[in-house]
C-alpha cells in the first residue's frame, strides 16, 4: 500500500504515500509504535509502519515477532476520499526504507518464484479494508512512489470502493475478484476484490503480477519494489491485526513448461508475452497554434512477433508540457515523456499499429520530437 495516498475523485478510494519514514531498531515482541511514520523490523526481513498520514489524531500499533496489531485508531475520514493511514508490514523498499537483505527491487523477468502467507484478524463496527500491496516500477526504485500499484481487497468492510471503477472480473491463484483499474493521481491501479473476508491465504505474488502483465500494464521488464500487507482504515479498526505475515521473491529463470491448470501458488499458468524485443516505426502528427498544440502519435510493430504490453519514450522541446492524453497514459518528467498502453490496447500484433495522443502548451516557436524508444527498442520514423 502506500505512505500519504493521493485522494481520487469523489466516490474512489486513494492511494499513494509521500512521507520520510522514522525506523527505530529490531522489534522485540509487543513493542509499541504511536510515532506517525514510526518504523521496526521484524524477524529480521520484514519492516512495520504505523504509516498514519491522512489525520492528525493517534494511532499506535503493537509489533509483535510475527507481525502487528492496532492498538487504537482515533481517526476518521470520509468514505469518499483517502483512509487516515496505512499500518503494515512489508518486504522490500518503501520510500527509502527497505527491509533487512531484501533482494527486491529485482525485474519481473529475473524472479523464478515469489510467495507470500498472511493471517488477518479483522473486527466489526469499523469501516476498513484489508489491502495487500504489490509495488512495480519501470525503473529499479527505492524512493518515491512507483508507477503501477496492484491491491488485493481481502476484506471491505462500510461503504468504500477501489479506487477507479470495476472494469472486469478474474481467476487468479484459484479465487475469484472482481477486478478495478483506475489512477489515484499519483500511478496506476488494479485492485482485486474478494467477494467476502479471506482471513488466510498461502498464494503466489507472481499469479497477479501474471494478470496484470497480461493486461497490457506492465512488461517483464518492469521491477517489483516491494510487497505489503496491511489496513486502510477510514473509522475505528482498535483491534485490526496481521497475526503473521511471509513472503519471498527467488530469482532465476521462471519455468518454460508452465502447468495447463490454474494453480494456486507458484510459476505463470502461460509462457511470459514477449515484452517488444522487435522493430518499430512511430508516427508524429502535430497541430500547433500560439501557446498550445496536439499531436497524434501511431506506433507500428515491424517486427516478427507481437509486442504485448508497450511503453513508448522521447524527449519534448524545452518548453512543451503535456496537459491531457487519449488512448495511452501518458506522464512527462522534465522533458522527458512516458507513454503507456491502457487495457485494451496493450498488444500490438506484427504489421498493426496503435494510436495515442496529447494535448500540451509550449512557450513558442513549435518544434516536434524527433527520437522514439518502445520498451528500450529504438524506433524508426514513418
Amino acid at each position: 500500500m502506500r505512505t500519504v495516498r493521493a485522494i481520487a475523485a469523489a466516490g474512489l478510494l486513494v492511494a499513494g504515500s509521500l512521507v520520510a519514514i522514522v525506523a527505530a531498531g529490531p522489534a522485540q515482541a509487543d513493542t509499541q509504535i504511536c510515532e506517525q511514520y514510526g518504523s521496526t523490523t521484524i524477524q529480521g526481513r520484514y519492516v512495520v509502519q504505523n504509516n498514519r498520514w491522512g489525520t492528525t489524531a493517534q494511532q499506535c500499533i503493537n509489533v509483535t515477532s510475527t507481525g502487528f496489531s492496532v492498538l487504537s485508531q482515533q481517526g476518521s475520514a470520509p468514505t469518499n476520499g483517502a483512509p487516515v493511514s496505512y499500518p503494515s508490514v512489508y518486504l522490500g523498499c518503501h520510500y527509502g526504507n527497505c527491509s533487512p537483505g531484501s533482494n527486491l527491487p529485482l525485474q519481473v523477468s529475473r524472479i523464478s518464484s515469489a510467495t507470500s502467507s498472511i493471517n488477518y484478524t479483522y473486527v466489526g463496527g469499523a469501516t476498513y479494508n484489508a489491502s495487500y500491496d504489490i509495488w512495480l516500477d519501470p525503473a529499479p526504485k527505492t524512493t518515491g512512489v512507483n508507477q503501477m500499484e496492484i491491491m488485493i481487497w481481502f476484506n471491505r468492510q462500510g461503504s468504500i470502493q477501489p479506487i477507479g471503477s470495476r472494469t472486469g472480473s478474474a481467476t487468479v491463484g484459484g479465487r475469484g475478484w472482481e477486478v478495478w483499474t483506475g489512477n489515484n493521481g499519483g500511478n496506476n491501479v488494479i485492485s482485486y476484490l474478494a467477494p467476502s473476508p479471506i482471513t488466510a491465504w498461502n498464494f503466489s505474488v507472481l499469479d497477479f503480477i501474471n494478470d496484470v502483465r497480461n493486461r497490457g500494464a506492465i512488461t517483464n521488464s518492469w521491477y517489483l519494489t516491494s510487497i505489503q500487507a496491511g489496513f486502510e482504515p477510514w473509522q475505528g479498526g482498535a483491534g485490526l491485526g496481521v497475526t503473521s505475515f511471509a513472503a519471498a521473491v527467488n530469482s532465476g529463470t521462471p519455468p518454460t513448461n508452465p502447468p495447463t491448470t490454474p494453480p494456486t501458488a507458484g510459476p505463470p499458468t502461460t509462457p511470459p508475452p514477449n515484452p517488444g524485443t522487435g522493430s518499430c516505426r512511430v508516427g508524429y502528427t502535430s497541430n500547433s497554434w500560439q501557446n498550445g498544440f496536439t499531436a497524434d502519435v501511431s506506433v507500428t510493430n515491424t517486427g516478427s512477433g507481437p509486442v504485448n504490453g508497450w511503453t513508448l519514450t522521447y524527449d519534448l522541446p524545452a518548453g512543451q508540457q503535456v496537459t491531457s492524453a487519449w488512448n495511452a497514459t501518458v506522464t512527462q518528467s522534465g522533458s522527458a515523456v512516458t507513454a503507456r498502453n491502457i487495457g485494451w490496447n496493450g498488444t500490438i500484433a506484427p504489421g498493426a499499429t496503435v494510436t495515442f495522443g496529447h494535448q500540451g502548451t509550449h512557450g513558442g516557436g513549435y518544434t516536434t520530437p524527433t527520437a522514439f524508444t518502445l520498451n528500450g527498442t529504438a524506433c524508426a520514423r514513418g
